[in-house]
């Protein structure tokens, strides 16, 4: 089998904001890099995971990619076409094909208008998927596809549940039909017991509809559950990615292992080391040099400091890894 084209392919992307002094004239003194080179390939129907602690450039990631944002350098192509190029009715077009799930269901919900309203409001944007006398009947059929009961239409957000208001807002991105949902720590607002219904209602939603996703989280319990592939993120880069297999399994950065080492093991014979990191994040307005995870790294050595490690698979992994020392975890069974 030929391997598809991907839906969504992204190389070097940078975007560095400012850091000004001055009240009038706002004199640049540095810049904040959010993101720093990253390249990652999106396929039809999969979804891809993208990890990290707070801060380390992930949500920042997708405004770019969902053009909220410009980019500093890089480039990005959606089905072969230069993202960043489109302007006017080409981007407009564009957007019906790329949608986003937001985070926080309390606040990504205008309390004023009513459901009907807020998941119909992408026809009122893009009137030519849906005719005017037809919006009421696929607004409700959108709430039935998420699981919500399509009598209540008429309903305001305040008089839902937060796992049910996050359903309306996937139901609002899938109005257009899209063909890429960005998902920024969808679930990380709900309650546990919530969390996996909206999993599983993603998963079903992706089976039928033939979606790509781009998973945002930090939670890597999470991730394994729904995604195909893992890109790992810190302070802007990405550090290592694979498939849930190998990045599960067979970990070989050093800060990987360490986000993996606090998820229980759901095998009772396998005792994982916990590891702890020291130190604080870096600021990503002052990187270190070299390998950026060297200040808080077991392994580091003058050579982390000196060169920056490349993301490729090297002798010891079966997948990329930007580490020097990169070698999978050793997993002990208990006795």
């Amino acid at each position: 089998m030929t391997t598809p084209e991907p839906v969504l392919s992204v190389r070097d992307l940078v975007k560095h904001f400012p850091v000004t002094r001055g009240v009038v004239f706002h004199r640049a003194i540095g810049q904040v890099r959010a993101v720093d080179g990253v390249s990652l390939d999106l396929y039809p129907g999969e979804t891809l995971g993208v990890v990290g602690e707070s801060g380390c450039g992930k949500s920042t990631l997708a405004q770019v990619l969902l053009r909220l944002i410009p980019p500093t350098s890089g480039t990005a192509r959606f089905e072969g076409e230069d993202l960043f190029a489109k302007r006017g009715a080409a981007l407009k077009a564009w957007r019906r094909d790329m949608q986003i799930v937001l985070q926080d269901p309390y606040t990504s919900l205008n309390p004023r208008r009513t459901v009907g309203d807020i998941v119909g409001e992408p026809f009122d944007i893009h009137p030519e998927v849906a005719p005017k006398g037809d919006r009421r009947r696929r607004v409700q059929e959108l709430l039935e596809v998420v699981g919500l009961n399509p009598e209540h239409i008429r309903r305001y957000p305040h008089q839902f549940s937060g796992g049910q208001r996050q359903r309306i807002g996937i139901a609002r991105a899938l109005a257009l039909r899209p063909k890429v949902i960005v998902c920024d720590e969808p679930v990380s607002a709900l309650d546990v017991s919530i969390q996996a219904q909206v999993l599983n209602l993603l998963s079903d939603l992706q089976r039928e509809f033939g979606l790509a996703y781009l998973f945002i989280a930090h939670d890597l319990g999470v991730v394994r559950h729904l995604c195909d592939r893992v890109a790992v993120m810190y302070l802007g880069s990405i550090v290592e990615t694979g498939t849930n297999e190998q990045i599960y399994t067979r970990a070989s950065h050093p800060y990987t292992q360490a986000l993996l080492s606090s998820v229980p093991v759901p095998d009772p014979t396998v005792r994982r080391e916990r590891i702890r990191l020291t130190g604080d994040v870096p600021s990503p307005a002052d990187p270190p040099s070299g390998c950026r995870f060297r200040t808080r790294c077991p392994k580091a050595a003058t050579l982390c400091a000196e060169d920056p490690p490349a993301l490729e698979v090297r002798a010891s992994t079966d997948h990329p890894t930007a580490c020097h020392f990169a070698e999978p975890p050793h997993l002990v069974r208990a006795e």
